[in-house]
């Protein structure tokens, strides 16, 4: 709902509804909206360290590197309709002044640290550069899939990256 709605727009009865709970076993968890968001961030960060734990399983941080590209491309649908789930959420919090924007923040950096240690092993002095380039690649052509609701701008861009993946080895 979260993702779909966007926190301003979501409310705990909305969440309720989406679970088919009484709205009070929604209160019993989760106190206030803030304490829902926290936990969305929360389950943002666990779904990223398990990711990061099935990439680290490849064999070259090439191959992690193109997996998690591929990982994005496979949900280019649902990004054309909502966007980047923690991108956005990052971007709705970034106009609140209540923490929550530096929690989600965390999340975003682990990903670009550990594409900084993807390229480090590619022997790259420059890859904190290189991560950030890629994560705002990546986060870029969400916005542009998601605003012109192009799914395939997605997969053409995840091809380019490949092919600059690629020839950075």
């Amino acid at each position: 709902m979260l993702h779909e709605k966007g926190v301003e727009q979501t409310t705990l009865a909305d969440i309720a509804r989406a679970a088919d709970v009484p709205v009070g076993n929604v209160y019993y968890y989760f106190k206030t909206k803030n304490e829902l968001v926290e936990a969305a961030i929360t389950a943002h960060a666990d779904n990223l360290q398990a990711m990061i734990g099935a990439l680290d399983e490849l064999p070259t941080p090439q191959d992690r590197l193109k997996a998690l590209l591929n990982s994005w491309i496979d949900q280019r649908e649902l990004t054309a309709r909502y966007g980047c789930p923690t991108g956005s959420l990052a971007s709705e919090l970034d106009k609140r002044a209540d923490g929550l924007d530096e929690a989600v923040a965390r999340v975003m950096r682990d990903l670009v640290d550990w594409a900084a240690q993807q390229f480090q092993e590619m022997g790259r002095d420059d890859s904190r550069e290189l991560a950030v380039a890629l994560i705002a690649a990546y986060q870029g052509i969400s916005l542009l899939t998601n605003t012109f609701r192009e799914p395939e701008l997605m997969a053409a861009e995840g091809r380019r990256l490949e092919r600059w993946i690629e020839s950075l080895a």
